[in-house]
């Protein structure tokens, strides 16, 4: 299947979702070619600048996103099969664990290597280069090239991505348009880095390198965290994590509506991209018939697109640890 193939086979989102995903898809193939110029137009002016460097590992890195993103695509439209009951949602999950991890390995040994440069008092050296017949100073190309790059991600794919993450409940795509976001932080420090180095203090380059490691470790630990919360099957959240999601309360105000239904609670995961639900019912009379239980699968599923799969279980007593209406206001209380 390729991934037009999988763009295409989201006929059953809704309207406003199929067209984001459509964007999605051309942000990020956007992205993917820019961050290929601006790798390309860094290592021309890389130099000895440690700053520099680090900036430059961490656009490649940028990609990571993208190309998980992409890849992740391709599968999550595969039909559920015996082998794998629940379908392949969870492959953007596990892209989003893919690029937090990386993100995390390379920018722990990069603040090493930045902060062994620093103790060990090693002296960047910047010098010229002959552009046009005139021999001009290489640092003022490298502020030159970090001031332009920065414009991509700040200004256009960044913020257009952070619009439609929320549109398509995608952390991949949210986590990505973060990152971008805040991608002004590492070109200002390696351009701190350049112009200390430039007025002697060379200490400053090191110092920049170190700043720009920590924020790619704070990626990769943000990233690898909510990936990981996702895939040990944590209660629902927002495309932010910010909070319990608030389908749930959808869901309980249904359930609450139904005079057959005494008690109720429901499990409700994150699969990447959709939600499977688990519905646990108490009926008042101590029975209920297929077709009644069929009717109300269909029913909860219908009352949002990111519900893929539901569940109906029938008990005598619910379990403790189910999500319940107010839910999130005992949760308040209790931190």
């Amino acid at each position: 299947m390729s991934l037009a193939d999988g763009v295409e086979a989201d006929d059953h989102l809704p309207g406003e979702q199929r067209t984001a995903l459509r964007r999605a898809v051309r942000w990020q193939i956007f992205t993917i070619c820019y961050t290929a110029v601006t790798i390309t137009s860094v290592a021309f002016v890389l130099g000895s600048s440690q700053a520099m460097k680090t900036a430059w590992i961490e656009d490649m890195l940028s990609l990571l996103p993208q190309l998980a993103f992409l890849v992740a695509l391709v599968f999550i439209r595969r039909k559920p099969t015996p082998k794998h009951p629940y379908g392949q949602h969870r492959a953007m999950s596990v892209g989003h664990l893919v690029g937090g991890v990386a993100l995390l390995a390379v920018g722990a040994s990069l603040a090493v290597e930045s902060a062994l440069g620093l103790i060990r008092a090693e002296h960047p050296s910047i010098g010229t280069v002959n552009l046009f017949g005139h021999t001009i100073w290489l640092g003022w190309l490298m502020v030159s090239v970090m001031a332009v790059v920065v414009v991509g991600p700040v200004f256009l794919y960044g913020p257009a991505k952070a619009k439609l993450a929320p549109v398509l409940h995608n952390k991949l795509l949210y986590a990505d348009a973060d990152m971008a976001k805040a991608d002004w932080q590492t070109n200002a420090a390696s351009i701190v880095g350049v112009l200390g180095v430039g007025i002697g203090w060379w200490w400053l380059d090191g110092a920049a390198a170190v700043f720009i490691s920590l924020g790619i470790i704070w990626d990769g630990v943000r990233n690898t965290k909510a990936a990981v919360a996702d895939l040990m099957d944590q209660r629902a959240r927002t495309f932010d994590d910010t909070r319990r999601h608030p389908l749930a309360d959808v869901i309980h105000a249904y359930l609450a509506e139904l005079d057959w239904v005494a008690e109720s609670g429901i499990r409700m995961r994150d699969e990447g991209q959709v939600f499977h639900v688990e519905v646990f019912v108490v009926p008042t009379d101590g029975r209920i018939t297929v077709d009644r239980a069929e009717a109300l699968a269909g029913a909860v599923q219908g009352l949002d697109w990111k519900i893929q799969d539901v569940v109906i279980a029938p008990c005598a007593t619910l379990p403790e640890h189910l999500d319940r209406p107010g839910a999130e206001a005992a949760d308040a209380k209790r931190h």
